[in-house]
């Protein structure tokens, strides 16, 4: 997964305003996705790809501030880059507390957007690879049976076997045979890969 995996999706109303965004893109070696309306952009987008959202602020029916609460209703961190033709400080902050990269004023240069697009387009690479390493790590630990994976979830908090055996209520033997069967279907071969493990996993919950 890299950066010519990922998709520039721009949503304006302004169709002059759009094209321009779209050949500044296209120009730049981006791959682009327009819409005329975030109610658009909401139906198509399957969040399957790396990329971003460059968003109007302003447009009839569903403003972008709108859109953006639903995607982070829907669970969806696709970054964002918002361009509004007003300095609206209260609504940037607002935008930014709830996870955009960038609010840029209309009309903004080509090289300050690009480089949004490029920081965003990073951050969207990133949050792909966690949640397939999380995912991973989650189907892993799906092979555990409840008893094995109480014993892991002990020893990832650095429990010795003697605790464990005192927190489950079983034999030290009972303890250290699950421990085994635990490490050798998780693939790992220290407490320290059990840790991680369970905080990449955790991170697909998130």
């Amino acid at each position: 997964m890299n950066e010519h995996d990922a998709i520039i999706h721009v949503v304006d109303d302004d169709d002059a305003m759009r094209r321009s965004l779209i050949y500044l893109l296209d120009s730049a070696g981006w791959r682009t996705q327009d819409y005329a309306s975030g109610r658009a952009f909401l139906e198509r987008y399957d969040g399957h790809l790396p990329g971003c959202l460059v968003l109007d602020v302003m447009m009839p029916l569903m403003g972008g501030m709108e859109v953006q609460q639903t995607l982070v209703e829907r669970g969806v961190g696709l970054p964002i880059i918002f361009l509004s033709a007003y300095g609206d400080l209260p609504m940037a902050v607002a935008a930014m507390k709830r996870g955009a990269v960038d609010f840029l004023e209309k009309p903004c240069k080509d090289h300050v957007l690009l480089d949004a697009v490029g920081r965003a387009v990073r951050e969207s690479i990133r949050q792909c690879q966690e949640r397939q390493k999380a995912l991973a790590a989650q189907q892993r630990l799906a092979l555990l049976t409840a008893r094995e994976l109480e014993v892991v979830e002990c020893l990832a908090a650095g429990d010795c076997n003697k605790t464990i055996a005192r927190k489950l209520a079983i034999s030290e033997k009972t303890v250290q045979a699950h421990r085994q069967h635990a490490m050798e279907k998780l693939a790992v071969h220290s407490t320290a890969e059990i840790a991680r493990l369970l905080m990449w996993a955790q991170g697909a919950s998130k």
